[in-house]
């Protein structure tokens, strides 16, 4: 019995080291993926038709929930598109990303655009919130950023500190049921890359040679992590109905019929069961007030 409460121990006081340094290698693996794409992840990988409809949903959003010349934090910037145009409209921003390379082209756009004054980038991970100190009236993520952090619940608390009273987050999550993505796959004779989003926990995804780690999630256990600190305000489908934006090339050859699709997501994407479907999905919470409402 003393030996078996020996390595009990052991485990316990083994595990959580081993485990941090998996997460560091994922994280790792995760970064060098997006460094190695960042000098074109403007064009078509990035910011193709598809991706740019996604892009105007989250932009509305936002200024929705946000009054403009309000201070914004964006997780996952990318190379800074997003955090550009809420510039543009007169918001200050903060523009973090794990990649040092999404982050310089970032900084050389605002630059070019003459808006350092507005918007700043930083090489900050989602993970790593408890470096800032500001406050913020928003924050944003688009495009699944938060689909490669370890700890969601740790990115909660750290937007709850981050945000003042009554903030609002919005968020662009990659979804795990995907419709579009298991027809393609499926037809294709792909079954296991069918039913990647199906699995539980990190998953490797290919990019550029490189490894992401992705989770996926349905809006509910998404926000399970963030329900202590945040009122859920709404959800909505993203590209559920329209070709997810990696088929764009299937959207080229079938312009009006997918237009007509995307129709159908603008008008049905935030009703109950479709909403929890779809390549992404747009998910809005209030910060909580001093008594939990």
């Amino acid at each position: 019995m003393r030996q078996h409460h020996t390595n009990t121990q052991f485990r316990a006081e083994q595990g959580p080291g081993r485990e941090d340094e998996l997460c560091e290698a994922r994280l790792l693996d995760t970064q060098r993926a997006f460094d190695s794409v960042a000098a074109d992840y403007d064009g078509p990988r990035g910011n193709n038709e598809l991706i740019q409809r996604m892009r105007a949903t989250m932009w509305a959003t936002v200024q929705q929930r946000v009054p403009t010349g309000g201070a914004l934090l964006d997780l996952g910037c990318g190379t800074g598109l997003d955090a550009l145009e809420f510039a543009r409209l007169g918001y200050q921003v903060l523009a973090t990303d794990w990649s040092p390379a999404m982050v310089g082209r970032t900084q050389a756009r605002a630059a070019f655009a003459g808006l350092e004054s507005r918007l700043l980038a930083e090489h900050v991970g989602t993970h790593q919130l408890d470096r800032i100190q500001d406050e913020f009236d928003g924050i944003y993520s688009n495009f699944g950023p938060l689909n490669c952090v370890p700890d969601l619940r740790a990115v909660s608390r750290e937007c709850a500190r981050l945000l003042r009273p009554g903030g609002t987050l919005v968020f662009s999550v990659i979804g795990r049921l995907c419709p579009w993505e298991v027809v393609h796959y499926v037809m294709r004779g792909r079954l296991r890359r069918a039913a990647i989003r199906g699995r539980r926990g990190p998953t490797a995804v290919g990019m550029n040679k490189h490894t992401i780690w992705t989770s996926y999630y349905t809006p509910r256990e998404f926000y399970r992590a963030f329900a202590g600190d945040f009122a859920l305000e709404r959800y909505q489908a993203m590209s559920l109905f329209m070709p997810p934006p990696y088929l764009v090339d299937y959207y080229r050859r079938h312009r009006r019929w997918c237009n007509a699709m995307g129709w159908l997501d603008d008008r049905l994407g935030a009703l109950p069961l479709l909403r929890g479907m779809g390549d992404h999905f747009l998910i809005v919470m209030r910060k909580r007030d001093e008594h939990g409402r």
